[in-house]
């Protein structure tokens, strides 16, 4: 845990470069690059989507190539330059566009040709650095932890819980002292403290080198996956399968009683119950048998052929999967929190008594739950848990990862609801074209932020545990990276529903639903609708493969 400490502090000074801006960005583009609501929206969710899908980049040079170590060092220097661009070019009004007043008459004009060109330069220069940091640092913070001891599997479970509490901590930061920089002082100021958190960041994960312990790249991944499904494929069926005698590991038990899928010892590792490692399974197991093909007794001349370890590897990652994909819908929903979230609130009373407060700094009551909640789940909740369950997880991933979709299933509804009233206060006060706050508290606001930071601390959490538990030695680093490639997809789907809702209900002269500069002339309680319908289809997708899922460790090796 200490060596992992120097880890958590980092993602503190990480969260708050990334955020500091991603939560306000919106802002930024709308009223300094002049883009139009949907525009900005669709930028930004582009954006925080691309920095997350590039996590997968990060962790594949991690088990491939590079140790995790290496790969943050690299990635922060990369958002390094990427945060500097993007201060150069908000400090000097000739590589802005030309200031106008929106509403004044005439459009203005959004930002174009190679002022463009230095905005986005900046913004996926620092995306590349994100995806790789995200896609290295939980890792190297998880591999600091002994598996085959139960203090090690413990202390693992409770490293991605402070993982997320100080991520929730650099975001607080980010979302009022950054937000309010970045409102009242300058966007300068704002992307300068972002480049100052990340390039303090590097001493501070250097200061703990001499505790690390770094996993050996292992070569790609990629290139197992794609051998065993080959070699699967092009084995004949009749007598493709491979046993040799050897003993079958012997394994505890898992959370859902299972015991098909197999433990291997890593390469290096002595077998003994000394080093809580079984021996060397050599059957395949009975999940997904259209792969065990891949392993042949005697193979053609020139076919492919896989050891039982490759294959077993390759049915984990195709498992996982369906997860992975039933969480997309709802890292959709939490895009809207740093997109149509931020407009509405824009509209609305942003003061507290004689402060006025950002619309950005909204997420600082879901922050502020995660805060307090972190904290209790991980001291009180999991060692109750534990103790009624009589299992060393207490609260199974997959039960965290459900608990949060249906959160997120609330937070559209209400959502929804929200907006509604927004609107008729906006119409009942004969303000629907009006720029002057809508006599309406945005802390109505602050219900659809609470339900979907909720989620997203029970989602995220249990996302970056499962997968790194779940996944082989080998493959970890790139199986965590799909936590934050969903993510990734999430901030995509928003962006193509945002599009195809618009194109369906643009039709035949129709105002679309999402379209123009006045977000009180849209129909975004329908869209917030078609949301909460979308995310209850997908819990029952998750459901259907959650039920099914058989784990690979329970977190309990017999010697």
């Amino acid at each position: 845990m200490l060596a992992a400490s120097f880890v958590l502090v980092v993602e503190v000074l990480e969260n708050l470069a990334f955020l500091a801006n991603a939560s306000n960005l919106v802002t930024y583009l709308m009223n300094f690059m002049h883009y139009s609501p949907s525009q900005s929206a669709t930028t930004v969710t582009n954006f925080m989507g691309t920095a997350f899908l590039l996590a997968l980049l990060g962790g594949f040079l991690s088990d491939a190539f590079f140790t995790t170590y290496a790969i943050y060092l690299i990635s922060a220097f990369i958002e390094f330059l990427g945060l500097v661009v993007l201060t150069i070019q908000a400090r000097t009004p000739s590589l802005m566009p030309p200031g106008c007043t929106k509403g004044a008459g005439a459009a203005c004009e959004p930002v174009s040709g190679a002022k463009k060109a230095m905005l986005f330069a900046g913004l996926y220069l620092t995306a590349l650095g994100i995806g790789g940091i995200k896609g290295s640092l939980p890792s190297h913070g998880a591999e600091q932890f002994d598996e085959h001891a139960p203090r090690g599997r413990k202390g693992r479970s409770t490293f991605f819980n402070y993982f997320v509490f100080c991520l929730s901590v650099g975001a607080l930061i980010a979302v009022t002292f950054a937000v309010w920089v970045e409102d009242n002082k300058g966007w300068q100021w704002g992307f300068g403290i972002s480049t100052i958190a990340i390039l303090l960041s590097i001493p501070v994960f250097v200061a703990g080198s001499r505790l690390y312990r770094n996993k050996v790249p292992t070569g790609s991944p990629l290139t197992t996956i794609a051998k065993v499904v080959l070699a699967a494929a092009f084995a004949r069926r009749g007598g493709a399968q491979s046993t040799s005698n050897g003993a079958v590991i012997d394994r505890a038990p898992s959370p859902t009683g299972s015991t098909d899928m197999k433990e291997y010892c890593k390469p290096g590792d002595i077998c003994g119950v000394a080093d809580g490692c079984a021996e060397v399974a050599t059957e395949p197991s009975e999940e997904l048998v259209f792969l065990n093909r891949a392993v042949q007794r005697q193979p053609r001349c020139g076919a492919l052929s896989c050891t039982v370890q490759e294959v077993e590897d390759v049915k984990i990652v195709l498992m996982v999967l369906p997860i992975f994909f039933s969480t997309i819908m709802l890292n959709s929903c939490l895009a809207q929190l740093s997109t149509f979230s931020v407009e509405q609130a824009a509209t609305m009373d942003t003061r507290v008594g004689g402060l006025k407060v950002p619309p950005a700094s909204l997420p600082v009551f879901p922050v502020t739950f995660i805060i307090l909640l972190a904290p209790i789940y991980d001291h009180v909740i999991i060692p109750f848990a534990r103790r009624a369950t009589g299992t060393e997880m207490g609260i199974t991933h997959l039960q965290r990862i459900g608990t949060g979709l249906v959160l997120s299933i609330v937070a559209m509804a209400v959502a929804a609801v929200v907006e509604v009233k927004r609107k008729n206060v906006a119409s009942n006060a004969g303000m629907l074209d009006a720029t002057a706050p809508l006599p309406i508290t945005f802390f109505w606001i602050a219900f659809q932020y609470l339900f979907l930071g909720s989620a997203d601390l029970f989602t995220l959490a249990g996302l970056l545990e499962f997968f790194f538990s779940e996944a082989p030695a080998r493959m970890r680093s790139l199986a965590t990276s799909l936590s934050w490639a969903s993510l990734a997809l999430g901030y995509y789907l928003s962006s193509v529903l945002v599009t195809v809702v618009n194109s369906a209900t643009g039709r035949g002269g129709r105002r679309a639903w999402l379209q123009g500069e006045n977000l009180n002339h849209y129909h975004l309680e329908r869209f917030y609708w078609v949301m909460c319908v979308l995310s209850t289809l997908n819990y029952l997708f998750f459901l259907f493969w959650a039920i099914r899922y058989k784990y690979r460790n329970a977190g309990v090796i017999k010697g």
